[in-house]
């Protein structure tokens, strides 16, 4: 991982290391349009990376031969996009309607003080990002919680939420962002 990564040189630019060039090399192959591309490669970068810095914006802008207006528009639109560094295991919770009904704010308040962090924070750690969700799509299992980029943990309740938090800990389940 380059700049961005926990670790890593912060002098270095940031750019793709040779593997990642080849993959983004794929990705821009298979759109006709450069702008076509920009999701996959974000989601590119994101891995490379770790988040979207303004760093990285830059240079995929650049890179891509684009506006940076339309990559900072992207990814201040989809949540998915990091905008901040992650913790190891980053959690969301859905506060919409169904989620809240079904005990939502009690999940996320065991969150919050188990982890003493709010939403948008990450433990002293690194081990653990909370964030809010507005939506994540699992209205008949909710209260639901997305681990990272994709994994779902649903028909949960604060007492399961502490469960997993420690499971997650212990490396006792994979929730690796």
């Amino acid at each position: 991982m380059n700049k961005q990564a926990k670790g890593a040189d912060a002098s270095a630019p940031v750019a793709f290391k040779p593997e990642a060039m080849a993959e983004y090399e794929r990705i821009i192959a298979r759109y006709p349009q450069r702008r076509a591309a920009l999701m996959p490669v974000l989601w590119l970068a994101q891995r490379e990376f770790g988040w979207i810095s303004t760093d990285v914006q830059q240079y995929l802008a650049t890179l891509m031969g684009l506006p940076l207006a339309w990559i900072e528009g992207v990814t201040s639109f989809y949540t998915m996009y990091y905008r901040r560094p992650m913790g190891r295991h980053h959690l969301q919770v859905c506060t919409n309607l169904s989620c809240r009904l079904r005990g939502a704010d009690m999940v996320l308040s065991a969150l919050r003080h188990r982890l003493d962090i709010g939403p948008g924070e990450t433990t002293r750690d690194g081990a653990f990002s909370l964030d809010r969700a507005e939506c994540l799509g699992s209205c008949g299992t909710a209260p639901v919680i997305q681990i990272g980029s994709g994994r779902f943990v649903e028909s949960i309740d604060a007492s399961g939420a502490l469960q997993l938090v420690d499971r997650l800990a212990q490396g006792k389940e994979s929730g690796e962002v």
